[in-house]
């Protein structure tokens, strides 16, 4: 008699245990597989039809989740790593979760602060209400996502405080450390970014820096001894040396209707050249855009976007490049998680811009969005069209 009862009671307190982890502490495991057959109508003089993974969104595999500290705090912490369905391979062969991974502390009244690889809140907040968010960063982002508005730019040892929502603002603050002793500001990082959202009006407007560590004798951009790194391609090859990339962008969005909405994005990019910088003028790129989508029926979305950028004239360049893109997508939900896309783009370049080696300014070629980083155009055209699926668990 007495082991039943022992037995019950063990049996009680492992249950009630359980429970009570079970209500404190919750993980979510989440992800995207997307894959899609794509042609490029020029990449370096040819023409291609090639399978390409994370399209309409990346492919990644993440965990996230929270304890329950009570009084409204939690405790908090996010570890996410893309892929690609084409081989299985990881997107990046040195980091374990490349995308995010962080940890941190949340409460309702004070807001959210976290550690560890983020996005900036630059692009939380300005990139959320952008072109990439509707017309995906493949075929939507402004020329070789110069901008960073499309999921490119992250920062690591980074310190992110976001405000919680107050009467429809929040704020968020991002500071990348460059470790290095006697010189914080080599290879650091600094973000900020403010957003309102007024019934069917949303705005945002951001600010991002980013510093090369000169300090360590490295003249090109390595991400590898600074907090943060962006996307690059021909558009800004030229620049590859820069002291300093500073981004500042806004963004807005209004609803028209239920199904209509209307966007506007802007975006400034200055490249500050230093002493081991291979140009000696400071590049300004600067760039318009326009959004729009329809929901043509409960299950099928239009998307449309335009966007114009224009380099400054400066280092030797008396005809600066423009990029002229326009970005159309459309999607089929066969439920909430799985969607049948088709995405076409086509750009146009003139003008002309640095070459790879800093000195040399050669003809602006096309990049359409930030999926032909790698593969640009051979001359001032390039189109783009893909047909995929994603699916997203």
């Amino acid at each position: 008699m007495k082991n039943t009862t022992l037995k019950l009671l063990l049996a009680t307190t492992s249950l009630t245990g359980a429970a009570y982890s079970q209500a404190q502490t919750s993980v979510t495991i989440y992800g995207t597989a997307d894959a899609a057959i794509v042609y490029s109508s020029n990449q370096r003089g040819n023409s291609n039809t090639y399978m390409n993974s994370g399209n309409l969104n990346a492919s990644k595999l993440g965990f996230t989740g929270g304890e329950d500290l009570g009084g409204g705090s939690k405790a908090i912490f996010t570890l996410e790593q893309g892929f690609s369905l084409n081989n299985g391979a990881q997107s990046d062969a040195t980091k374990a979760f490349n995308r995010q991974a962080f940890v941190g502390l949340s409460d309702a009244r004070y807001g959210t602060f976290t550690l560890g690889r983020q996005y900036t809140p630059y692009w939380r907040y300005v990139g959320g209400l952008g072109p990439t968010g509707v017309l995906t960063g493949a075929t939507g982002a402004h020329p070789g996502d110069l901008d960073g508005l499309d999921t490119t730019v992250r920062i690591n040892n980074s310190l992110v405080y976001a405000t919680p929502v107050i009467g429809g603002f929040q704020a968020s603050a991002l500071y990348g450390f460059g470790e290095n002793a006697g010189a914080i500001s080599a290879g650091n990082s600094t973000s900020a970014a403010l957003r309102y959202d007024y019934n069917a009006m949303s705005v945002a407007l951001g600010y991002l820096k980013l510093n090369n560590n000169n300090l360590k004798g490295f003249a090109q951009w390595d991400p590898n001894v600074t907090s943060g790194s962006y996307a690059q391609s021909p558009v800004n090859a030229g620049y590859a040396s820069a002291k300093s990339v500073q981004m500042i962008a806004a963004a807005a969005r209004y609803n028209a209707t239920a199904n209509l909405m209307l966007g506007l994005n802007f975006s400034n990019v200055q490249m500050a050249p230093g002493a081991m910088s291979l140009f000696t003028h400071q590049a300004t790129f600067n760039t318009a855009g326009v959004i729009s989508t329809y929901k043509l029926t409960s299950a099928v979305t239009l998307a449309a976007g335009y966007s114009y950028t224009r380099e400054s004239a400066a280092n030797g360049i008396s005809d600066p490049a423009r990029y002229q893109q326009i970005s159309l997508e459309q999607t089929y939900d066969f439920s909430k998680r799985t969607a049948l896309y088709f995405l076409e783009a086509y750009q146009k370049a003139r003008g002309q811009t640095l070459g790879a080696n800093g000195v040399t300014p050669v003809n602006a070629v096309a990049v359409v969005g930030d999926s032909q980083n790698g593969s640009p155009s051979s001359d001032g055209k390039q189109f783009v069209a893909a047909v995929g699926i994603r699916h997203q668990f």
